[in-house]
């Protein structure tokens, strides 16, 4: 799309980024509860109403129906033009940092499967091995032609589920307590697998302090207790995301402060 002037090609963008967010929503809803996410087509989960192409426009049904069912009537939920809002600004981003390139794709597909989990992991507090096994060796395929290369992808894969998995074990041994659930060991391997052993490491850093600043948030207002469990797994996105797009520049700004001394 390098021949169409930067704001059509925005727009192009945004608009496949929205068809997408619609297939992402259906991943989402279906993982879960392991129903296949190609048959059978959309529907009413409370009416069992077959959507036609009209009821599933991104954004304008929605909207047009007014979040709700135009059988039943039943409330959709919000979830669904979130989802897709988020997919069109994920490959707009990408798009304007990345450009036509492999790496663009790559790194797409890489965020549109995190934007899966971060949702499944924020309602049910699971992350499916659906996504994340096959992501850690589509990331290390990836590897041999794109950053970061086979050997940082290798060392991200066992760096990334080696120091949850380390964390687990020592806080399970010394608590009798499961500080976290496997998902989390083999998401944060994907992550290395995609971002090497470099990237990961400030993936696990920027999750530890936002999932701290939550937690804390949370005890403050009341919403939880010592035992409560925070889904880890929407932290590890939301830090893989920034990691992905501007990890780099984050660590060599970072570096900076040392380079003189």
């Amino acid at each position: 799309m390098t021949f169409l002037p930067p704001v059509i090609a925005d727009v192009f963008v945004v608009a496949f980024g929205l068809l997408v967010g619609s297939f992402l929503n259906v991943c989402i809803h279906r993982l879960p509860l392991k129903q296949s996410i190609a048959f059978p087509s959309s529907r009413c989960p409370r009416c069992g109403h077959v959507l036609a192409w009209y009821e599933n426009v991104p954004l304008l049904s929605y909207a047009v129906l007014r979040g709700r069912c135009y059988q039943c009537a039943a409330p959709i939920s919000i979830r669904y033009p979130i989802v897709e809002a988020l997919t069109g600004g994920l490959f707009l981003w990408h798009w304007w940092v990345f450009g036509p390139s492999a790496l663009f794709a790559v790194r797409l597909a890489f965020g549109c499967a995190l934007l899966v989990l971060f949702a499944i992991d924020l309602e049910h507090q699971i992350l499916p091995d659906v996504i994340t096994l096959p992501g850690i060796a589509v990331g290390l395929v990836c590897s041999v032609l794109l950053p970061p290369g086979p050997l940082m992808s290798v060392l991200g894969i066992v760096a990334g589920g080696g120091i949850l998995w380390l964390i687990a074990e020592v806080w399970f041994r010394v608590r009798r307590v499961e500080a976290m659930g496997f998902g989390d060991v083999k998401m944060l391997a994907m992550v290395g697998a995609f971002l090497g052993v470099k990237l990961v490491g400030l993936v696990f850093v920027l999750s530890s302090i936002v999932g701290g600043v939550v937690a804390v948030v949370l005890l403050a207002f009341r919403r939880a207790d010592m035992a409560t469990k925070v889904p880890f797994g929407t932290m590890i996105a939301a830090a893989t995301l920034v990691a992905s797009l501007y990890g780099d520049a984050i660590v060599a700004w970072y570096a900076s402060f040392f380079a003189g001394s």
